[in-house]
């Protein structure tokens, strides 16, 4: 990946920082997107003092102005947008249906859905220009199945999965791969705020590998779908998640 340029939002923390150091570790220049500004300062700082180059961008996925200026700010830093990693995402809480607050509907599918939609619209204008790139999408195993009480998040991952399927098929020819990542329990800063210690033990027991997953085990899978080692491979809704997809556990 020497001398491209990659976008990651959501690169504060997680996911998303684990991905933005390793398309730096493999030559990318980096932007680092959040509205987390100190925490997208600390990412910066860590890839450059491994030797890499990045930028930070404050951004609101959600807001079409801000997604255009974000890829403008790329652009002008480093010249082209070669991948991107739209990772940005939120959880508000496990409320019933009966009792689901609209306003959190509303900001779950701005957030998640709809900004997901937008990064893909303006990176994809973008790469066109270059003659091609690949991007990657989160989702989660709540795109692949239901999950009471998280409807918000449910449905716009489930909508993740769908625009991602759209946009392979319809930029495939034009030189552009779409692709999804497909997590399960990661032990990340967003599920240490809705889980306790007690409940983490319990979802790992769920997976058949008995844990969660780690930042950097999705992260690794992230910059493999955007590297030519995956040439082959769009339109795909991948699960990384220990085995959990494969059916109930004891």
């Amino acid at each position: 990946m020497a001398g491209k340029t990659a976008l990651v939002t959501g690169a504060a923390s997680g996911i998303g920082r684990a991905a933005a150091e390793r398309f730096a570790r493999n030559g990318a220049r980096v932007a680092v997107v959040d509205l987390d500004s100190r925490g997208g300062a600390e990412t910066v700082r860590r890839i450059e003092a491994a030797g890499g180059q990045a930028l930070f961008v404050r951004a609101d996925v959600s807001r079409p102005d801000q997604v255009r200026q974000m890829i403008q700010k790329t652009v002008e830093a480093f010249g082209a947008l070669h991948y991107a990693f739209n990772n940005a995402g939120i959880e508000l809480g496990r409320p019933p249906l009966t009792e689901y607050p609209e306003e959190n509907w509303d900001r779950l599918i701005a957030v998640n859905l709809t900004g997901v939609w937008l990064c893909m619209k303006y990176e994809i204008s973008q790469m066109l220009q270059n003659g091609g790139g690949a991007i990657v999408n989160t989702a989660s195993l709540a795109g692949l199945f239901g999950m009471p009480c998280h409807y918000g998040y449910v449905a716009a991952k489930h909508g993740v999965v769908g625009i991602t399927k759209a946009a392979a098929i319809e930029y495939g020819p034009k030189g552009i791969r779409v692709n999804a990542v497909c997590p399960a329990m990661v032990n990340t800063p967003m599920t240490e705020r809705f889980c306790d210690a007690e409940t983490l033990k319990f979802l790992a027991t769920l997976h058949p590998l008995k844990r969660i997953g780690e930042a950097w085990e999705i992260a690794e899978t992230v910059v493999w779908l955007c590297s030519d080692a995956a040439a082959f491979i769009t339109g795909v809704a991948l699960p990384v998640d220990g085995g959990m997809l494969a059916g109930p556990q004891a």
